[in-house]
């Protein structure tokens, strides 16, 4: 039981980063129809800025842990939204127009684009970082004195996931903002007609995104403590599937999505052959593809003719 327990704390907390990248995923398709495959680039540029900010905090001297953190959130949040923004007008914008097939082979090059220029920035080494948030809380003692612990860094993880869940819920739902975004969603011609300035709203939409993938860099940063450049695309692989297993397209289906992979990871992980996570998570997806096409949470378009 406490090894149970122990992993599923684990569990939890890796969800809430797979969901936090997810929700990037299904935000751009919710808007515009399409996969944004270069997402999971956004979010290793967002770790590495989160390390190179750390590394700037510790030059200036900045030893106060709260404050480090909240100046090399904002840091990632900005340099990954410019990056989002940037990706949208040159990449998305001038096909949109375009078949579907001619958007998804340019997001696949962007995403190559992106992973090979930071490792000729960065260099193809591991990253390290040293802990940042120490310390916890010890549950309980079991068995042959195994301890089940609570670390202070995964309380943060989940407490930031679920109000940035709350954030966005709101924003989508009770603002003009959100309901320009559900107008472009349902009718892009319509919309544009109503005066709802498309091409903004699309492009805030991808700098909303690109601000969650940053958040997810450097929780993912802290987590581990070690990056590279080729973080973005198994995290993003992964965060996508949390999507379609959520349903895309659904804010709440993203973040179970994601919740439900971290747990299967983790589980697996600590049950069965570390090497077969993958293929466990993978499994799982097709199994509800097969019964349930349109995801957990996801809701059948009906097209009227």
């Amino acid at each position: 039981m406490e090894y149970f327990l122990q992993q599923l704390i684990n569990g939890i907390s890796l969800g809430a980063i797979y969901g936090l990248i997810a929700l990037g995923y299904t935000m751009v398709y919710g808007i515009i129809g399409m996969i944004n495959f270069a997402h999971g680039e956004i979010y290793m540029i967002g770790a590495f800025v989160s390390l190179i900010g750390f590394l700037f905090m510790g030059i200036i001297g900045v030893t106060y842990v709260p404050l480090a953190l909240f100046i090399v959130l904002l840091m990632a949040m900005l340099f990954t939204a410019i990056y989002g923004w940037a990706i949208e007008r040159i990449a998305y914008r001038p096909l949109r127009g375009s078949v579907k097939l001619a958007p998804l082979i340019s997001a696949i090059g962007m995403s190559i684009v992106l992973q090979n220029y930071v490792q000729l920035a960065q260099g193809a080494r591991v990253k390290p970082l040293q802990p940042i948030i120490q310390g916890g809380f010890e549950l309980f003692t079991g068995n042959a004195d195994y301890h089940v612990r609570l670390s202070y860094l995964q309380i943060v993880i989940v407490l930031v996931t679920v109000v940035l869940m709350a954030g966005f819920t709101y924003v989508i739902t009770r603002t003009s903002l959100g309901r320009a975004q559900r107008a472009t969603e349902q009718d892009m011609t319509m919309a544009l007609l109503s005066g709802v300035n498309v091409d903004r709203i699309i492009s805030t939409t991808f700098v909303m995104g690109a601000a969650l993938a940053a958040v997810a860099g450097l929780m993912v940063t802290l987590y581990y403590g070690v990056i590279d450049f080729y973080i973005g695309f198994i995290a993003g692989m992964k965060a996508f599937t949390a999507a379609v297993l959520g349903g895309i397209g659904s804010l709440p289906g993203a973040m179970l999505g994601g919740l439900l992979i971290g747990l299967i990871e983790a589980f697996w992980s600590g049950y069965f052959t570390i090497g077969y996570k993958d293929v466990a998570t993978f499994s799982i997806l097709v199994l509800v593809l097969i019964f349930r096409p349109t995801g957990l949470l996801g809701k059948p378009e009906v097209e009227k003719v």
